[in-house]
């Protein structure tokens, strides 16, 4: 071979799933392109870790439509309510497909150099590289469709296989790869060409060993043995992501690139999820008014357990959110910390992270023909949840409007941050939760638990409240403490008071705190698991959503509410006015769909995938790792 086109252009396709050729002497040559002694493995390398970042074409309909949605991350009606797009689908296929070529190019091209004499003392390293980040995009194809092919990224023809083979392959990969990584070798030649940690070695390492934590654990509940196995032997390196300094990010950067933020777009508001309000609220007990200086936001914060205003005719109350049925005139008494740090409060723009284009906060609500109710939401927090509210939505301006509740902060929407892939607080969470299973692990449950906690803090700037946090025994909207000891289970309701919106009447209430019936039949509100995972959830926030998403359907937790069904969801019928206040499995998203593009190229390959799948090719269909009832 003579030289190497710039762009691997000669592999095959099947309806985008690209195969990345082995001998590079099957490639054209062209005196114009490079030759082989300048054609880097770190360039590929580089180029799929920049392309996995997501363009803002491919990132808003997969992380922001998609990842976020799932995860409830913010408030949308997509993949949430069962609705996805096939073209979305197909360029979220193409696209991954680019970035494992990329990176099994870089893999061919370190042999290739080899075998003719071209090697640079840190290639071997940069190979190892190649393989470990090769594993985490597997993984992330094959969490979102399911069986996927392996020895297609070997120079071969895709044939797809069993989510368990896949699985059982990265864990292999990482453990393989990690283990010849020579931390002697000097890499600060080519630093420039690794976006997330500039070729240190050690870093890729622990990154390596803290993915095989958590990819042990997605077999937590089908293959414990080898979950168990694989975790233990993971963590026991006592190399794994331990501090802020080696989490795995990219920076973002201002434009119209991969590079480019993943929550950039404009007119993604990005709101707050019932789900993530329900979480949030009386968490750790810190009281709303400490959290600020401003008299005007003091002004506003509510008893505890006022639930505001209620309106049982005009919003929905089919669904079994506990907060449904109520506008909320304040801020909530009690808040987790990292609430007012991850959204901004509508009207505060005296906070610096506030997003300008929350410019209105006049609410409407259409009580009859003659009576029209109007609100300014300045320092208010409510959010609601999704589905089909009938008639009632158009009756209101407030529900899903951008101004009028609280949204995404603006430091995650200009292109300033990292993007986060693996963080330390993730690896303290994964540890808490493998010692409560009493897998063997450096630390117990409970300091682990609390160091997750603690370095999420950290990254949310909220460390002055960790002590008191830490020690709360005070109940979310879903029946929740943080306090690791504290597993009492709380009552079936708590007593709210509100005020009547047609008579102007005070009153209280009992609200239930909702039966979680997919995680041991809805009995456990406020067992350490739950804590651990919901802890594990809030500290996904904004960047790992999939992987918040990822838990849900492993465990079923944390609470997710229903989608409101005043009437019938099309795209998930089988949530119905007789059973929405009970949760299923089925109930919420399990996959993505195979684009058509891959079925119309290659239909014999797409059977075989199908058939693995254990169920049809919908989004209702789990994998093999998750929750099945």
């Amino acid at each position: 071979m003579k030289n190497i086109i710039s762009k691997i252009t000669l592999a095959l396709l099947i309806g985008g799933i690209t195969v990345s050729c082995s001998k590079f002497e099957a490639l054209n040559s062209d005196p114009t392109k490079a030759s082989e002694d300048q054609v880097k493995p770190e360039y590929f390398l580089n180029n799929s870790i920049i392309g996995a970042q997501q363009d803002p074409h491919v990132g808003e309909r997969v992380f922001v439509y998609y990842w976020k949605s799932a995860s409830r991350q913010n408030y949308a009606n997509v993949l949430n309510i069962g609705s996805d797009d096939d073209s979305f689908n197909a360029d979220y296929w193409r696209y991954i497909s680019e970035w494992l070529n990329n990176v099994n190019s870089a893999i061919d091209i370190t042999d290739l150099h080899a075998e003719k004499g071209l090697t640079k003392p840190y290639h071997e390293n940069v190979k190892q590289v190649a393989r470990i980040w090769r594993a985490y995009l597997m993984s992330e194809l094959t969490d979102n469709f399911g069986p996927a092919p392996i020895q297609s990224f070997q120079g071969k023809n895709p044939e797809f296989n069993t989510v368990k083979d896949v699985y059982y392959y990265l864990l292999d990969e990482l453990k393989d790869a990690s283990s010849k990584i020579n931390t002697t070798v000097d890499g600060s030649e080519v630093k420039d060409y690794d976006a997330a940690y500039g070729f240190n070695w050690d870093n890729w390492i622990r990154y390596a060993n803290s993915m095989r934590m958590r990819l042990a654990m997605r077999l937590s509940e089908v293959d414990v043995n080898k979950a168990k196995s694989e975790f233990e032997a993971a963590v026991a390196t006592n190399k794994f992501i331990e501090s802020s300094a080696q989490n795995f990010g990219v920076q973002e950067k201002d434009g119209w690139d991969p590079l480019t933020g993943v929550m950039s777009r404009s007119w993604n508001a990005q709101i707050l999820s019932a789900t993530m309000n329900n979480l949030y609220i009386g968490l750790g007990g810190v009281k709303t008014e400490s959290q600020f200086s401003s008299a005007a936001i003091k002004a506003k914060v509510k008893p505890e357990n006022d639930m505001g205003i209620r309106y049982l005719q005009h919003f929905s109350t089919m669904s079994n959110d506990p907060s449904q049925g109520y506008l909320l005139d304040g801020l909530p008494n009690k808040m987790d910390p990292r609430a007012y740090k991850a959204f901004f409060i509508p009207g505060n723009t005296s906070d610096p992270q506030y997003w300008s284009a929350a410019n209105n906060q006049t609410a409407t609500i259409k009580v009859s023909e003659t009576q029209t109710d109007t609100y300014n939401m300045t320092n208010t927090w409510n959010a609601f949840s999704t589905g089909t509210w009938g008639g009632k939505a158009s009756n209101l301006v407030v529900r899903g409007q951008n101004g009028r509740l609280p949204g995404m902060i603006n430091r995650f929407r200009t292109s300033k941050e990292k993007r986060l892939f693996f963080a330390s607080w993730e690896s303290y969470f994964l540890i808490a939760e493998a010692a409560l299973r009493g897998w063997a692990t450096p630390m117990s449950d409970k300091a682990a638990y609390e160091r997750g906690i603690k370095d999420n803090f950290e990254y949310w700037g909220a460390s002055q409240f960790l002590t008191e946090y830490l020690a709360s025994s005070n109940y979310s909207r879903v029946g929740t403490s943080v306090n690791y000891d504290h597993i009492t289970e709380p009552g079936a309701t708590f007593t709210a008071t509100y005020k009547d919106a047609y008579t102007g009447a005070t009153g209280t209430t009992q609200i239930a705190y909702p039966s979680n019936t997919i995680y041991k039949n809805g009995a456990v509100k406020n067992d350490k698991l739950t804590k651990i995972i919901t802890q594990k959830y809030l500290a996904s926030f904004p960047y790992l959503a999939l992987e918040a998403w990822n838990d849900h359907r492993r465990l079923g937790l944390p609470f997710f509410e229903n989608p409101a069904v005043e009437q019938p969801i099309a795209t998930i019928p089988q949530l119905t006015a007789a059973n929405y206040t009970k949760n299923q499995v089925n109930f919420f998203p399990q996959r993505l769909r195979y684009p058509s593009s891959f079925r119309t190229a290659d239909q014999a390959n797409y059977d075989k995938a199908v058939s693995m799948l254990g169920g049809e090719d919908n989004l209702f269909t789990p994998l093999w790792w998750a929750k099945k009832n």
